[in-house]
């Protein structure tokens, strides 16, 4: 799993994740542009990229976003947690 640090978070900003904003990336060809803008949109503190296959650990976290990708690198789902 792939975690960037927490983005400064101004003031107004959510201090949690929200995916809804980043659902439009579903489908999309994943780079570190799109996970900068997916975590940019969720308000995300941090962001864990999971690829097919890959074990991760079963903690939860309000503040990060989780980009699940297909095989094509492709981003397949996205969920905060």
């Amino acid at each position: 799993a792939q975690t960037v640090p927490a983005p400064v978070v101004a003031p107004g900003q959510p201090v949690e994740c929200a995916a809804g904003p980043a659902a439009a990336l579903q489908g999309k060809a994943f780079d570190a542009g799109l996970q900068a803008q997916a975590q940019r949109l969720s308000g995300a503190r941090a962001v864990r990229v999971i690829r097919p296959g890959q074990a991760v650990t079963m903690d939860f976290s309000p503040y990060r976003l989780n980009i699940e990708l297909d095989a094509g690198d492709r981003v397949a789902r996205l969920r905060c947690g």
